[in-house]
């Protein structure tokens, strides 16, 4: 689940959903999806973003990354953006945590989000 607020005009708040791979140890590909409000109106904010991740297997801290990617509004203020951004994410080798970021994406963009994560923890052992 995922919070974004973004400072381009109009102005747009969604609350959506949050979903990602990891590509490698230290990369992952997520996709934003949310639904909200612009100048009073219905609009929908999709993004495509990649993330490198600095600290990927800490389990007990928070982990920084940064990322980019582009962004899709529709509704009032309807046009892409290129998104880049710095987050901070509690845990990312846990199950569970809390994520923020900020950035830019059509002005100002700031994020909260909780994931919950299906961990790949490699072959069964024989």
């Amino acid at each position: 689940m995922q919070a974004v607020f973004a400072a381009q005009e109009p102005e747009i708040f969604t609350g959506g959903l949050y979903a990602a791979m990891r590509t490698a140890r230290r990369a992952r590909i997520a996709v934003t999806a949310g639904a909200g409000t612009a100048a009073d109106e219905l609009a929908v904010r999709g993004e495509l973003l990649g993330h490198f991740l600095l600290n990927p297997s800490a389990a007990r801290r928070p982990g920084v990354y940064a990322g980019g990617g582009v962004a899709v509004v529709a509704g009032p203020g309807e046009q892409g953006y290129v998104v880049l951004l710095v987050g901070l994410e509690g845990a990312p080798g846990g199950r569970s945590g809390w994520a923020v970021e900020a950035g830019l994406g059509g002005g100002l963009r700031v994020s909260a989000s909780w994931r919950w994560r299906a961990l790949r923890r490699g072959p069964p052992k024989r």
